[in-house]
């Protein structure tokens, strides 16, 4: 059994996600967190790169989701220029708003990726929706207060995972 907490694959980046690897593996949908993930969480819209990047997993077919615990008004506004599938007050890492989007664009949860940088909403998320999991790297060191205390946890988490990845 994996352990909940540990992503399937662990990046700097989202423009590191290894696009012909998840289509082997029968992933359509890529499930993403914006926040820390995408852009900072004080910055409403995606960036040109961000935005370009995304159209392009898009152009190479993929599904893309929003999935976040932010309000409507900060998903509708980062959507505006992507016009994604977006999910706000997702209740990560509750599983309901997931699988029902999932559902909805009539996708298995194993056709699906939950991209995120936490821990203990993304990855703990996907795994508990069947997904598979890429945890990212943060973009920047300024988070929200509940993030910013789980933070040194997660380093704990991720020193963990990055030693057993070493000894295999």
């Amino acid at each position: 059994m994996r352990n909940k907490l540990f992503p399937d694959l662990y990046l700097a980046s989202i423009y590191q996600i290894p696009v012909e690897e998840l289509k082997k593996l029968g992933i359509c949908a890529l499930v993403f967190d914006i926040d820390n993930t995408i852009c900072p969480y004080d910055v409403a819209e995606p960036d040109e790169k961000a935005l370009l990047w995304l159209k392009q997993l898009h152009q190479d077919g993929f599904r893309i989701i929003i999935l976040s615990n932010n309000n409507r008004k900060r998903v509708q506004r980062f959507n505006e220029k992507l016009h994604a599938v977006a999910v706000w007050k997702s209740g990560k890492p509750g599983v309901k708003k997931l699988l029902a989007v999932l559902r909805d664009l009539g996708l298995q949860p194993q056709q699906a990726a939950m991209i995120g940088d936490q821990v203990f909403t993304d990855v703990w998320c996907g795994h508990n929706g069947g997904l598979f999991t890429i945890l990212t790297k943060p973009i920047c060191k300024r988070d929200q207060l509940v993030t910013k205390v789980k933070r040194p946890l997660e380093k704990l988490v991720i020193r963990r995972y990055e030693r057993l990845s070493e000894e295999k």
